[in-house]
């Protein structure tokens, strides 16, 4: 009656029948699933099984939880393979073959990333795409390629500096437009921390990923440097700005990985 969850057992089949059958409707209520850990008998500890009291273990537990559980299970291990993609991609580029699993579905399913390269945790490149226009493994070795040799704010990668640099790979949500009445209203809207941001103002265009805040915590500081990146004054404001939110997916590679 444990395991198929029914709450229906008298006083002669367990002394404690009650406070199970209550146990039972509130895993039912729960959703829990029972599973038997032991079953034993009183004669396994005196040696008489003529006339025997039996003792069971169950345990219950969440589903959901053990859902929750595989699904980081499996998120960790696509950032594993998603940085070991990107840095082979780098590598390649000097000449240096490395085998990297890219058979999983997910890669080959349109993706937009960025790629970021730091240094003794300096920002070393970071380059990516915002709309997802190839499929996630292809887009991914671009952008890493991209941030290694194309970032016009750095030199090209050295191949010297290569085993010192650390990768971070960010997967992006699709967008969503903010609506707002004014500069302050849309303060208001940012998540620091969480929100990634897209402005547009005409030809300017700039984005900041969701790890910024951690330079710029405040909403004001971050949509101010925001404006500056996309080619705008710090304190400029018009009501033709439209902004746009995403999350990011983020892994970097451990020092394990160097």
């Amino acid at each position: 009656m444990v395991l198929g969850m029914a709450p229906q057992l008298n006083h002669q089949q367990a002394c404690g029948a009650t406070p199970v059958n209550g146990l039972l409707l509130e895993a039912r209520r729960r959703g829990l699933r029972p599973e038997l850990r032991d079953l034993r008998n009183s004669g396994d500890t005196s040696g008489d099984k003529n006339r025997v009291v039996g003792y069971a273990s169950f345990a219950f537990y969440d589903d959901a939880l053990a859902r929750d559980k595989q699904d980081d299970e499996q998120e960790r291990e696509a950032g594993r393979v998603l940085v070991s993609i990107a840095r082979s991609s780098i590598a390649g580029s000097f000449g240096i073959r490395t085998s990297v699993q890219e058979d999983a579905p997910f890669l080959h399913r349109p993706g937009a990333s960025f790629v970021t390269l730091k240094s003794e945790n300096r920002l070393r490149g970071c380059i990516g795409s915002l709309k997802a226009h190839r499929t996630l493994v292809e887009d991914v070795k671009a952008n890493a390629r991209a941030a290694a040799f194309h970032d016009p704010r750095f030199a090209p990668l050295s191949f010297d500096e290569l085993s010192a640099t650390r990768i971070e790979v960010s997967v992006l949500s699709a967008f969503a437009p903010l609506n707002f009445r004014n500069q302050e209203h849309a303060l208001a809207q940012l998540r620091p921390g969480e929100d990634g941001v897209v402005l547009e103002f005409g030809r300017h265009r700039g984005t900041f990923l969701p790890q910024v805040w951690e330079n710029l915590p405040s909403p004001a500081s971050f949509l101010g440097e925001l404006k500056r990146k996309a080619g705008l004054p710090r304190d400029f404001w018009d009501d033709g700005i439209r902004l746009f939110r995403y999350t990011v997916s983020k892994w970097t590679e451990s020092e394990e990985c160097l």
